[in-house]
């Protein structure tokens, strides 16, 4: 049985950093790719960045340059790393893995398998 399960959401002040993690049971990490997506209260999911299994990694435009993403595959945890966060990313940001595809050097995740959610929330 496959799990994945996310920690690390909290509330913070604009301007501060915040790790998420993800903790995948039940399959190797190595052999999947990965990502992070939020939802932002009322509206649609959209993804936030994703790694593939070289450990090449995609962000969305409006995270470039805070976010980070990387993974420990001796650990099977992906990690999110989240510098300088805005009130516009107040969600719940989930952990996905499955297999992804690459368009000219822009990696889409395609989900197997979801975590439960964190949530993190930013005060301006």
């Amino acid at each position: 049985q496959v799990q994945l399960v996310e920690s690390g959401g909290a509330s913070v002040q604009a301007g501060g950093s915040l790790r998420l993690s993800c903790v995948v049971s039940g399959h190797p990490l190595s052999d999947y790719c990965a990502g992070w997506i939020r939802q932002k209260s009322g509206k649609d999911r959209e993804g936030v960045a994703s790694t593939d299994v070289a450990g090449e990694a995609t962000f969305a435009d409006s995270v470039k340059g805070r976010f980070t993403i990387f993974r420990d595959n001796a650990k099977n945890t992906v990690y999110l790393q989240m510098n300088n966060l805005q009130f516009d990313d107040t969600a719940m940001y989930y952990c996905a893995t499955g297999s992804c595809s690459s368009v000219n050097g822009i990696i889409h995740l395609s989900p197997r398998y979801w975590g439960q959610g964190t949530q993190v929330t930013v005060s301006s």
